[in-house]
């Protein structure tokens, strides 16, 4: 179903998720929230294609692919490193590094506090199958009812979920994921369709 890896590998899936250090939260107003997603907006769209989301108060949860080698080796031709040259795996870590770094700046500034935000190192699993695609999007979607941050997931405004469904502009790789599910109704009906001891049995917080 799943394994961990120090490795990113172009063109494969994994699955990013974080929380905050002791019991401090990640975002305390939607400003926080609206500018982590521009951060990983600027730092990991270039290299990863991003499947699903949710950012809740002390955690967050990621499903993305990684681009293809061409697409990483164009990015890190316009991006300085201070000379070092980096492989993929390096080069895909630091633009993570980078993501928390600039938001831990930005926030310590805002809240008037010091030192680090993340637990580190961040989390990453690798996807192999294509079934715990499937259920790892209903888990990420669903994650802040779990942890009683709202009873109904449809509304956590830091989600994908809407997004997926909407007709909007997204950032997000949309059509991949309806797919993925069949169609729109099938992504509804399987998000519906579970219960929570099910849903929760084989993933980690």
């Amino acid at each position: 179903m799943q394994d961990y890896t120090p490795a990113f590998e172009s063109e494969n899936f994994y699955h990013i998720y974080s929380h905050a250090v002791g019991s401090d939260n990640l975002f305390k107003e939607d400003s926080n929230y609206d500018f982590f997603l521009s951060r990983f907006s600027k730092y990991i769209n270039p290299v990863a294609d991003t499947f699903a989301y949710c950012l809740m108060p002390n955690h967050f949860h990621f499903l993305i692919r990684l681009k293809n080698e061409n697409e990483i080796n164009t990015v890190m031709q316009t991006v300085k490193s201070s000379g070092k040259k980096l492989n993929h795996e390096k080069f895909v870590s630091k633009q993570f590094s980078n993501l928390f770094s600039s938001y831990t700046q930005s926030y310590n500034k805002q809240q008037n506090r010091k030192g680090n935000l993340f637990q580190k190192p961040f989390k990453r699993k690798h996807i192999r199958k294509d079934k715990y695609i499937l259920n790892l999007i209903r888990y990420i979607h669903n994650n802040p009812v779990h942890h009683k941050f709202t009873d109904n997931f449809r509304s956590w405004k830091y989600s994908s979920y809407t997004g997926l469904l909407s007709d909007k502009k997204t950032n997000l790789m949309r059509n991949e994921v309806i797919e993925i599910f069949d169609g729109k109704d099938n992504f509804i009906y399987f998000h519906n369709d579970i219960s929570e001891d099910e849903q929760f049995e084989y993933f980690e917080d």
